[in-house]
Parts: structure tokens; C-alpha cells; sequence
């Protein structure tokens, strides 16, 4: 066992839903309490407190956007742990909220250098002050830091800034702390934040400086911040850029970034601006590098002005406009860079009596313009004009500085939302390409399926699903669950779903084929981990899995499952309960078995197999979201579609945040009348009697037509059982819809193969016949014996 004295001080995060509901859990927690994320995630949190208070433990008060104290938690070895909690409410764009939970757990003590630094400093100072060692850990935080973030310094002590105040601010402020840390140099952070409690932004002029011993080596980052609240002029120009910069591209909406860029530069610096993009590149084609070459089309994506309705744009948000050669805008592209431009330049005064689209100018009173291009990484995806025609003073250097500087980050932000979608799209058709496009017909059950991409930035996950004929009129369901998004999480599904096909197709029980699953994933992690350092989800380690197979004649379903849900039950009077499956750990672990389960479901039950996503998506704890799929499947229908419908309706409360597969199947039967055994003795003198049987067993069937091929089938596979194989032996058939199946059955595990006989030889040629007489043909492995089939296309029955 590891000394925890001499561990590295780490944070342990957690993410919990508003019902309380483990959502994500970090290897951290993991170490904090010995839980592995596959363990807690899903359950509720109050699973781990100590005292067992139940559910009204995590609920927070309404409306409440913290909570920090002491509590006791539950070790997975039975210890109590009293452990120190601050908990962040986090709302995302969609409206979702959940809390970010962090617990800062020392490690080995460290130089006791912070204890040399004067307490004078901190109750002195009038400025807010704390200190960071190198890993970025607050160390003392004074008397204003304290009242500035209603925190006490023991918890925020350990804690990281991101971790003390979550924001795009803090995140900044930490990446410049890191440059102090190598480079040795002091930094600046300019921003607008709202204090905790605050009903209004305070302007924040933040310093960070190195803190040195006496040899010159920095121990920690020393933070200094004031209150820059409101201060006027060029000072409080120069602290847009940071505060501006963290709200420009919040979304992957291009619309939405060219929004916020003219809300920062409106009405602080520009009396109006326009942001106009240029038409993305056409699919499968990459954005054009270098200048941009007039005449120039553009979209009007993003107008503000301190006017009402914005009268300086006569071209409407949504609507096309075309810059002529040698204007402004299309200079400016040309060059890559902006300019600051009096109406009576010689450029401008040149656009307006060329271009009735610039009479805006003169009609508005404008008297100084600035035009930037938006450049991301040399590519031009737009141009932003700024205006001013109410505040007197035109526009100076710095304040084209400042809009280049949020012009930047807009393109940045358009690019990357571009990119974002030209990938979603790929994403998307290769998933749907691999994704069953009909589902198969078939005599054993009845199928409907949906699936829904997550619909966050995340992007396209790798749900998915699938129909798989077996033999012996068999057929067997699958749905999984790839860990990630985008293109890898997509190809990983495809490369499992392949290998489930073909692991299926040799017939492999459900527990036996997770495990060969499982090794396929532990391989293709160790391949991805060679190549890609980085290696997230590397193979798709963490994938769950569920594997269903129902046969007809014996209307017996075996289920096994790799962390994956259990499946719903619905059956034919109507009672609704899950399927208890042993749960099984996700795929990529190794080492450990799947369990399987055999039931007898009577025919015209409904099985319904789905992905966390459809739990995920329904703002409630699971139990709550299952009660409303138990419902929604409880409501009798003879139409599968509507009961996929009918789930999905009642479960999507808003857009899933993850991707969501459903696939439901009602049982059929295959009864006595359709099926027809007979027991064999292992004497070469019987086959003429299976013959007969066949024979007979086809013309009650009215199959007269199919005898010939049968007869000849058959006797091929009992001479094959009585030659080679051991009894007893069993011939079947099976008419199912238009194919009539032949099995023959014998208590050896050695399976037949194919051989090229020679022409003189007496024997050899069985199986050949075989494989060229039947559709389809194969060996099924029992737990004694085998079963070859050979499956018989019906024509005109």
C-alpha cells in the first residue's frame, strides 16, 4: 500500500446531476475513495455518504450557486473519511444544470517557505492577495481575497483556481500563472468578473509575479488583484480585451460568436458594428489560404448599434450583400489586416459613390470606421465594420488594436465551429453508414429501432445497434456503447460491430462473445496506444455492451452484458419489469467473466435494449426516468414505430446531451406444427429412413417441390454424423416462412470442414454438395456436441 505521505497533493472532482445521480468521476475520486468510475457512475451520490442520510443529503437549497463544508464519506473498504467538499453549480447553454463537486487532498508537506512571508502583507495590503505553489495550489489567500470569493482560506487551501471559481477568467489567469512558473517573468490579467454576491461586474487589473528564494528559484506564483470598477477611458479600453475575449465563442454557433463580438464592441468603443462571413467551402473541400480577391460575397451574420433597429445596416441579418474591388472591406481582406478609415478618405469617399450598398455611410452621420478582417490561422472567414457617428472622437491606434484583438478571436471561434460542423457531418454519414439501414425481417421477432445524435458540442458519439439472423431460425439483438465522440468514437463503433457479426456468425454463446469482445478492445488498445500518445479511450476501453439471443422454437432468451443497462421486459398482459442480468464490467478491462441468463419469454413479449443517453437525456434520477420508459412501453400497441416514438417523446425533455439508440423486438413462435424432430440411431441403414422422413415430413408441409434438394441434403449430413461423429444423433427441420432449415445434431465436438476430393477418391465430396445445394450452412457448438445446419431457399411458397 502506497504512503500517503509522500503522494502528491491532487483534487478529487466529481459531477453530480440535479437529482443527485453520479454522472462523472475522476480518477482522483477514485483514488480519495477507492470507487472506480464504472462503480459510481449512475448510482446516487448519497450511496457514499457515511451516516446513510439518504437523498435530502446532496439537495441543495433553490437557487443556491455554492456549497462548501466537512463531510463524512464512506471509503470502499469501510473507512469513514471526513472530508472537506466545495460544490460549483454549473448551467450549460441548453439549460442543464449540474454540480462540479472538488475536494483538494494533501500530500507530503512541503517547504515550509510560505511561513517566511510577512503576515504584514496580506492584512496590510490593499490590494487582493494570495499565494500559489508550483503546482498551482493556493497556499494563503488574505482578508479581501476571502471576502471577494465568500471563502474561507482553509477552503479554498489545496484548491486550484479553476477549482475556486470556475470561469473562463480563471482559466486564463491560470495559464499565464504557468508561464510565471517556466519563464520566471511576471504577467497581467485584464478582466471584467462578477464577485460572488456582487449584483454587477467589477473591472480587475490582476498581477502575477514569481516568488523567489534567496538562491533565485521561484517556490510559487504571487497574485495581486484590484478593483478597476469605474475607472473611464483608454484604462478601461485596455481591460476589454480579456473579458470580451472570454465571451466571444462560448458556442460552436458562428452566428452566436459574431453576435457576442459586436455586444463587446457595442456601445463600449463603437457607436455600431457589422460582422459579415463569408460563404463556408463547399463539402469535402478545405477554406482557401492567403488573400481574398474582389468582388467579395458575403453573409450579414451580426448587427448591434446604439441606435434602435440599427439603421446603419441597410442589408438585413440573413441576407447576402457583395463588396465591390478596391473598397474598404475587401482591401482590408486582401491585405489581412485593418484599418482605420475618416469617411472623407479617398477609399471610402471612392466605395460610397460607387456602391448604393455604402450610402449608409453619409445617411448615418458616420464620421470614423474601422474595418477588420476575422483571419484564423491564415484563413479569412469574415469582416467586421465599427462605426462611430455619436461620440465625437474617431477612432485611434489602440482601439484598432483592440478590435483586431476580438476580431481574432471570433475567427478563431467561426473556424474551429466550421471545422466542428464539417466533422459532425462526416461523422454523422460514417455512423449512419454503419449503422443498420433497414432492419431484417425475420420469422422470430418483430423489430423497430431510433437513434438520435447528441445534440451538444460534443459531437456524434458511437451508439449502436443491430439485427443479427442466426441459425436454427435464431436471431440475436445487440446495442453498445462506444466511450467518446466524433470520427474516433465512430470508427471504433464500426470495427465492433464488425467483429460482433463475425463472432456471431460462428455462433459464439452471448458470455462467450463479450469475452472474445473484450480482448479485441484490450488489442486495439494497445495498437491505438502506439500510435497515439495521447490515447483517449484509446480502442474504446470503457464500451459497454449488450448481446441478446431468442430462439423461436423454444421461445428461450439468453442475455449477457458488459456494463451496459439491463434490458425492459414488456410482457403480453402488459406488466413491465427489467430483465435481472448479472451487469458484467465494461469491455477492455479483461480478466473478468460475463454472466449470462436464460429466460423464457412467452411469445408476443416486448424487449426493449437502449443506451445511458435515453436515461441521461430526462432531467430526473434513474429511477424516475426508468418509471417513465416502464410507462410509456406499458401503454399496449400493435406498432413497434409507435412505441419507439412513444419512449422517446416521453423521455427526451429536452435535446440529449448524449447519443441515444433504441431497439425494440416483439417475440414470435415458432410452434410444433412448423418443427419436426426425430432421434437417429448411429447406423449407416437409417438414412434411407431420414430420407423418407424428409420426404414425408415436406409433401404434409406441402414443400413437394424442395424434397429433392432436401432428400440429398439430409442424407449427406447423417452419413456425415454416423461416419464421423458420436450418438446419439438427431435430425430436425424447421419451416420457417419461405426457408426450410435442416439440422443434424451428434454428440462430437469435432467440427467438419471443407476438402477438395480426388477423383478417384470414394468419400470427400458430402459437405461440398452440401455448401453448394444449401443458401447458407454452418456448425453450431453446444456445451456436448454440435449441430450442422444447412439452410434451403423456398422459391414460389
Amino acid at each position: 500500500m502506497t504512503d500517503a505521505s509522500h503522494e502528491p497533493a491532487y483534487t478529487a472532482t466529481a459531477t453530480l446531476s440535479e437529482q443527485g445521480v453520479v454522472t462523472e468521476w475522476s480518477e482522483e475520486a477514485g483514488r480519495l475513495l477507492g470507487y472506480a468510475a464504472s462503480e459510481v457512475v449512475g448510482l446516487p451520490a448519497a450511496r457514499l455518504l457515511a451516516d446513510g442520510t439518504g437523498d435530502a443529503a446532496w439537495r441543495m437549497p433553490p437557487g443556491q450557486e455554492r456549497w462548501s463544508g466537512t463531510v463524512a464519506l464512506r471509503h470502499r473498504d469501510g473507512r469513514r473519511l471526513e472530508t472537506g467538499l466545495l460544490a460549483h453549480r454549473w448551467t450549460s447553454t441548453g439549460g442543464t444544470a449540474k454540480w462540479f463537486v472538488v475536494s483538494a487532498v494533501p500530500g507530503a508537506a512541503r517547504a515550509s517557505w510560505g511561513d517566511r512571508l510577512e503576515e504584514s502583507a496580506f492584512t496590510q495590503s490593499p490590494c487582493y492577495l494570495a499565494v500559489f505553489d508550483t503546482d498551482l495550489r493556493l497556499v494563503r489567500a488574505n482578508a479581501g481575497m476571502v471576502r471577494t470569493l465568500s471563502l474561507s482560506e482553509a477552503e479554498m487551501r489545496g484548491l486550484r483556481l479553476p477549482e475556486i471559481a470556475p470561469d473562463p477568467v480563471s482559466d486564463e489567469t491560470e495559464r499565464r500563472m504557468r508561464v510565471v512558473l517556466e519563464t520566471g517573468e511576471p504577467q497581467q490579467v485584464h478582466a471584467f468578473v462578477r464577485p460572488a454576491g456582487a449584483s454587477t461586474e467589477h473591472g480587475w487589473a490582476t498581477s502575477l509575479a514569481p516568488l523567489r528564494d534567496r538562491d533565485g528559484l521561484v517556490h510559487g506564483v504571487f497574485l495581486a488583484a484590484h478593483d478597476r470598477t469605474g475607472i473611464e477611458g483608454e484604462r478601461q479600453l485596455m481591460l476589454l480585451p480579456d473579458d470580451g475575449g472570454a465571451r466571444i465563442g462560448t458556442t460552436m454557433d458562428s452566428t452566436r460568436t459574431a453576435q457576442e463580438l459586436t455586444e463587446a464592441a457595442v456601445p463600449r468603443f463603437a457607436d455600431f458594428a457589422v460582422v459579415d462571413l463569408l460563404e463556408p467551402p463547399a463539402r469535402g473541400e478545405e477554406p482557401a489560404d492567403g488573400p481574398v480577391a474582389g468582388p467579395v460575397t458575403v453573409s450579414r451574420t451580426a448587427v448591434r448599434s446604439v441606435l434602435e433597429g440599427a439603421p446603419e445596416s441597410p442589408v438585413s441579418v440573413g441576407r447576402t450583400t457583395v463588396y465591390p474591388p478596391l473598397s474598404p472591406p475587401v482591401e482590408c481582406l486582401a491585405a489581412g489586416r485593418g484599418a482605420v478609415y475618416a469617411t472623407a478618405d479617398p477609399a471610402v469617399a471612392r466605395w460610397a459613390a460607387g456602391d448604393p450598398g455604402a450610402a449608409w455611410i453619409g445617411e448615418s452621420g458616420t464620421h470614423s470606421m474601422m474595418v477588420v478582417p476575422l483571419r484564423a490561422g491564415g484563413t479569412a472567414v469574415g469582416v467586421a465594420l465599427f462605426g462611430r457617428h455619436r461620440r465625437q472622437e474617431p477612432f485611434q491606434p489602440e482601439d484598432l488594436w483592440l478590435a483586431q484583438e476580438l476580431a481574432g478571436r471570433a475567427a478563431v471561434s467561426v473556424h474551429k465551429a466550421r471545422r466542428f460542423n464539417r466533422e459532425h457531418t462526416s461523422t454523422m454519414t460514417l455512423q449512419r453508414s454503419l449503422l443498420p439501414q433497414t432492419l431484417p425481417e425475420h420469422a422470430a421477432l418483430e423489430t423497430a429501432s431510433r437513434y438520435l445524435p447528441a445534440g451538444t458540442d460534443a459531437g456524434v458519439g458511437g451508439d449502436w445497434f443491430d439485427v443479427i439472423p442466426l441459425s436454427g431460425a435464431r436471431v440475436a439483438l445487440v446495442v453498445g456503447d462506444v466511450v467518446g465522440h466524433g470520427m474516433r468514437a465512430a470508427a471504433t463503433m464500426g470495427r465492433l460491430r464488425t467483429a460482433v457479426r463475425t463472432l456471431a456468425d460462428v455462433d459464439l454463446p452471448p458470455d462467450e462473445l463479450l469475452t472474445h469482445l473484450d480482448d479485441l478492445i484490450i488489442h486495439l488498445a494497445a495498437d491505438e496506444a502506439d500510435r497515439d500518445a495521447a490515447g483517449e479511450a484509446a480502442g474504446g476501453i470503457g464500451t459497454t455492451c449488450l448481446y441478446v439471443v431468442y430462439d423461436p422454437v423454444t421461445r428461450h432468451c439468453t442475455v449477457a452484458r458488459a456494463g451496459h443497462p439491463p434490458p425492459v421486459v414488456v410482457s403480453p398482459e402488459g406488466s413491465v419489469y427489467l430483465l435481472d442480468v448479472p451487469a458484467g464490467p465494461p469491455l477492455g478491462l479483461g480478466g473478468l467473466p460475463f454472466e449470462p441468463v436464460d429466460v423464457e419469454l412467452p411469445e408476443g413479449s416486448v424487449i426493449a435494449l437502449y443506451t445511458d443517453g435515453l436515461l441521461q437525456a430526462r432531467e430526473h434520477d434513474i429511477d424516475e426516468a426508468l418509471d417513465g420508459m416502464f410507462a410509456a412501453l406499458a401503454r399496449p400497441s400493435a406498432n413497434l414505430d409507435t412505441i419507439c416514438d412513444r419512449v422517446l417523446t416521453a423521455m427526451l425533455t429536452h435535446p440529449p446531451e448524449d447519443d441515444v439508440a433504441l431497439l425494440v423486438a416483439r417475440t414470435r413462435a415458432l410452434h410444433a406444427d412448423k418443427v419436426v424432430v426425430w432421434d437417429l440411431p448411429s447406423d449407416p441403414s437409417v438414412v434411407a429412413g431420414a430420407r423418407r422422413y424428409t420426404t414425408e415430413q415436406l409433401t404434409a408441409w406441402g414443400l413437394d417441390e424442395a424434397a429433392f434438394v432436401a432428400e440429398l441434403v439430409v442424407s449427406e449430413l447423417v452419413t456425415n454424423a454416423i461416419r464421423y461423429g458420436q450418438p446419439p444423433i438427431q435430425l430436425r427441420l424447421i419451416h420457417e416462412n419461405n426457408t426450410l432449415i435442416c439440422e443434424v445434431s451428434d454428440s462430437s465436438n469435432t467440427a467438419p470442414h471443407l476438402r477438395r476430393a480426388r477423383t478417384f477418391d470414394e468419400g470427400g465430396r458430402g459437405l461440398l454438395l452440401v455448401a453448394q445445394l444449401a443458401q447458407r450452412w454452418g456448425t453450431r457448438h453446444a456445451p456436448i456436441g454440435k449441430t450442422i445446419w444447412a439452410e434451403q431457399t423456398l422459391v414460389g411458397y
